[in-house]
């Protein structure tokens, strides 16, 4: 009698499968945090002419689908207020601070400014102690490279961001500050969304050995989320190649 199973062919791979397992490994050991969607995405952009289900079946062939997984929010947490419908850059920013620590120990913080209609990370200011003269400084230069300052700046209400400082600099530039209500981090996510992702892709792989080894690979990370990294809320564009593609199909307007 025979076995039921020898009825069966088994499929073989194509053999276009162990250069592109190959590849999708590499993505994988490189940009740990990156799921299936966004390798798909940049395997796409080096020229491999595949399909998504083609990659989704290596990609749980190759067991890329088993790394670590952060649990999903509750759908009640997802209220949020309501918000104006951004419509071009410099509208409305977002900027917060993220802690975390040199090799041996000290503590050091990041100021980070998001666009929140481009996703571009405008700044990351690297220090031991920030204060709201740093934040001014840091405002005032985004705002000399960019040549514009923004209608609106969300923030929670730490102290650097109700200091008079700037206040003042609000005031002498006509900026609102829009300031998150006390225990409710989601009246601000898109700053909530990069600081995740800024903590998720940078900070906690990354060994820091001095401060100023940490503004580099810091640096270099903002710019490769700004020039390379696919973001899903802009089609899986990258935020500096969304910018650029707004501002050349509406080169008539003045933003």
């Amino acid at each position: 009698m025979q076995s039921r199973a020898g009825w069966y062919k088994k499929p073989k791979g194509k053999p276009l499968d162990e250069p592109l397992k190959a590849r999708m490994r590499e993505i994988a050991a490189t940009r740990v945090r990156f799921g299936f969607w966004r390798i798909y995405i940049l395997i796409r952009r080096e020229g491999w002419i595949v399909n998504h289900k083609r990659i989704y079946r290596l990609y749980k062939a190759e067991g890329l689908n088993l790394r670590t997984k952060k649990p999903r929010r509750r759908k009640s947490a997802a209220n949020r207020m309501d918000r104006i419908v951004l419509t071009a850059p410099n509208q409305s920013w977002s900027m917060d601070f993220v802690s975390d620590a040199l090799f041996d120990g000290k503590k050091i913080r990041s100021l980070t400014v998001v666009d929140n209609f481009t996703r571009e990370c405008l700044a990351i200011e690297v220090a031991q102690s920030l204060t709201s003269d740093d934040v001014v400084r840091v405002l005032t230069r985004i705002t000399c490279e960019r040549n514009q300052t923004p209608l609106r700046i969300q923030a929670d209400n730490g102290p650097e961001f109700v200091s008079l400082v700037l206040d003042k600099w609000a005031y002498e530039n006509n900026v609102t500050l829009d300031f998150s209500r006390p225990g409710k981090p989601t009246d601000n996510p898109f700053i909530e969304s990069f600081n995740g992702s800024f903590r998720d892709e940078c900070l906690n792989t990354n060994w820091f050995m001095s401060l100023e080894d940490a503004r580099k690979k810091v640096e270099i990370w903002r710019q490769d989320y700004n020039h390379f990294r696919p973001h899903s809320s802009l089609a899986d564009t990258a935020p500096f190649m969304f910018a650029k593609q707004f501002y050349e199909s509406q080169p008539c307007r003045i933003f």
